[in-house]
């Protein structure tokens, strides 16, 4: 798959609500996922699929999420960036909006790095 049918193909995923299924459809096995931060301050890189898919699973387990609006795909090389937008309640927390950019880049049809950045 070229860059653009994988990055059109992700955003079509996560505009259904298919966060989880877009990771275990396109992460490469050695994917490296980064954070700008870790929650309990813990390490913000992870490494592997099975990381991903573990940090993946604490966040959906952890977040009420009412809403999500996703931009893109931006395609530049190999890489594309996409932005969520989510209106969610953190477990034990108060209800909340979330303006995220996330970076992949692909290697072989994978995705070998993503790496997310917040705003306010």
């Amino acid at each position: 798959m070229s860059i653009q049918e994988v990055a059109n193909d992700l955003v079509a995923l996560c505009k259904q609500g298919k966060f989880a299924e877009s990771g275990e459809k396109y992460w490469a096995e050695d994917v490296v996922s980064v954070e700008a931060g870790a929650p309990g301050g813990g390490d913000p890189v992870s490494r592997g699929i099975g990381a991903a898919r573990g940090k993946g699973e604490w966040w959906a387990n952890n977040h009420e999420v009412h809403g999500v609006e996703v931009e893109g795909p931006y395609i530049n090389g190999d890489q594309f960036v996409v932005r969520f937008k989510m209106d969610m309640t953190p477990k034990g927390g108060e209800r909340t909006s979330m303006d995220e950019m996330a970076v992949y880049t692909i290697k072989d049809g994978k995705i070998a790095e993503e790496r997310f950045f917040y705003g306010q």
